[in-house]
């Protein structure tokens, strides 16, 4: 007999596995031409900065030896991903975006999964017969800096369960539950029903789930929705949005949350759930 698993049985270096292949996946890597003379920039600084670091906090070979042995382990648990992502990733995208006009975006995470079931707007997300959460339409229009609606704009959007799960990182989810790319209509507005995802722990069972615990942090972060949004000839707008009123949009373990993003819904006059407006704004491409 098949033995199911269900979504509690998650754990932290079979998501993080996950994380890995489909950065490997992803293609990002597969231009990399990065000068030496720029490598050899960075490297430099960021060793420097560990030495001085090991300098003012004269550090031990015990210390030293217990952060070998914890790198080692971030590798064998595949949570490069999700230690770059909820510790380093914010400041990258803050400098790649700095000069934007438009919208603010933030981070793209460790759970991304290209090519989503492409939904005509309004559209519901996948989500099986019994989702929990709150039901949650989301709305809005994506148009231009100068004003102009860009007809067709795609809003792909993913998002946790209200468990805290993201469907291919956890077992007993459908594939694409909680994701979709939704095509705006003519005049660039779009609608989709979802639900409420609920604030998670990132996994804690792993080896970044040891630093936290050896530093003595907490492990949450904010509900929230991630999207990347859209159009021929401007700039990908990748983004979360936020919850107004949830306890962790102060002390995000990604440090992701900007002002801008955080959303206000209101219950729908139907009362089925929630609704929120929130417009997309893009730069166009100066490449």
């Amino acid at each position: 007999m098949t033995t199911q698993h269900t979504e509690f049985e998650a754990k932290a270096a079979e998501s993080g596995s996950a994380a890995t292949e489909r950065f490997r996946e992803s293609g990002k890597t597969a231009s990399l031409a990065v000068p030496k003379e720029r490598v050899s920039l960075l490297a430099n600084e960021v060793l420097g900065a560990v030495y001085e670091t090991i300098r003012k906090h004269k550090v031990t070979y015990d210390e030293f030896n217990a952060l070998k042995s914890w790198l080692i382990s971030v590798g064998e648990d595949g949570e490069w991903p999700l230690f770059l992502d909820v510790w380093v990733e914010h400041v990258v995208e803050e400098v790649s975006t700095e000069d934007r006009e438009g919208n603010k975006g933030t981070i793209e995470g460790p759970y991304y999964i290209p090519g989503s079931p492409q939904l005509e707007s309004p559209a519901t997300l996948p989500m099986r017969d019994d989702e929990g959460g709150t039901p949650l339409l989301f709305q809005g229009q994506v148009r231009a800096v100068d004003g102009t609606a860009l007809s067709g704009a795609h809003v792909e959007i993913w998002h946790a369960d209200d468990n805290g799960f993201y469907s291919q990182f956890a077992p007993g989810l459908p594939e694409w539950n909680l994701r979709g790319t939704v095509v705006a209509d003519a005049e660039g507005n779009f609608a989709l029903n979802t639900v409420q995802p609920a604030p998670y722990q990132i996994p804690t069972d792993g080896a970044c789930g040891k630093l936290i615990a050896a530093a003595g942090w907490h492990a949450w972060r904010p509900a929230h929705l991630h999207l990347k949004v859209s159009a021929p000839g401007y700039q990908l707008l990748t983004a979360q949005l936020y919850f107004e009123g949830d306890q962790h949009l102060s002390d995000d373990i990604a440090s992701a949350v900007k002002p801008e993003l955080v959303l206000s819904p209101a219950p729908r006059t139907d009362g089925a759930g929630n609704e929120v407006t929130y417009d997309f704004v893009l730069d166009a491409d100066r490449t």
